[in-house]
């Protein structure tokens, strides 16, 4: 691949942890998603914990997108009762990236097997700006992190912005 197309744009980061039970205490996937960026010198600017409700998503969302150019909302994103995230998420949207999702589910197979078609992980742009669904288990939050989101933020911020 040639990077030279590639702009080495600020990337900051916002976390938002959609639980309606895990405490900022509790919270193993915010916090491994912040440490892999802060270990690569990208500023997480904040992490909040959003309760499983779709408004309240939605506006912590679009608050967050006014501070950070991506967005990573960790948990709710399963097929419980209350998982909401998705729903929250996918009709504020201006393009989805299905490669996302799929990428994610593949590498999560490797990993856990047919328990991997429980994961509606999700990624898209919003106004620019990169938007992440990824499941809430701390293991899930580092492999989206550190094998796709990581490697590509810059590649997919330099497209949006195009």
């Amino acid at each position: 691949m040639d990077p030279s197309h590639i702009k080495k744009i600020s990337v900051q980061v916002i976390i938002l942890v959609i639980s309606s039970t895990r405490t900022e205490k509790e919270d193993t996937a915010g916090k491994a998603i912040q440490t892999l960026f802060q270990d690569l010198s990208i500023p997480v600017i904040r992490t909040e914990i959003i309760p499983d409700n779709i408004e309240k998503i939605q506006n912590s969302l679009k608050r967050a997108l006014t501070d950070a150019n991506c967005v990573i909302l960790t948990g709710g994103t399963g097929i419980t009762h209350d998982d909401c995230t998705i729903e929250a998420v996918e009709p504020l949207l201006d393009k989805k990236m299905d490669g996302f999702g799929e990428l994610f589910r593949l590498k999560s197979y490797a990993e856990i097997g047919t328990r991997t078609v429980l994961s509606r992980a999700v990624g898209g742009i919003m106004n620019g700006k990169a938007v992440f669904c990824i499941p809430g288990s701390k293991h899930a939050a580092e492999l989206a992190t550190r094998d796709i989101i990581i490697p590509e933020i810059y590649h997919i911020l330099t497209h949006a912005n195009r």
